[in-house]
């Protein structure tokens, strides 16, 4: 079971962590172990550090990647929604030419 809300890490901190795994030759867990954190955080935060780096798995995304991913969803969204919109109306209008 975990915690009721998530936690909140500033990116200089994940940098630092990123940074002690590189430099220290220790395990992603046993860094976490030492850092007092989720070993799943830490290792999700250094894959996609490398994948930024452009060390990561084949079709892994960027954050810049990910980011635009969003952007494109959300603005897809919105376009669903105004043809819905518009096609309501198309046949609103449809019905009140028939009359």
């Amino acid at each position: 079971m975990g915690s009721k809300y998530t936690k909140r890490y500033t990116e200089e901190f994940k940098r630092d962590a990123i940074a002690l795994v590189d430099s220290s030759g220790k395990t992603v867990t046993a860094t976490a172990r030492e850092l007092g954190i989720s070993s799943e955080s830490l290792r999700g935060w250094y894959r996609q550090a490398k994948a930024d780096q452009g060390e990561g798995r084949r079709g892994e995304l960027t954050t810049q990647e990910r980011e635009e991913l969003r952007r494109l969803r959300r603005q897809n969204a919105e376009q669903a929604k105004t043809i819905e919109v518009l096609r309501k109306a198309a046949v609103f209008f449809a019905k009140e030419s028939d009359r």
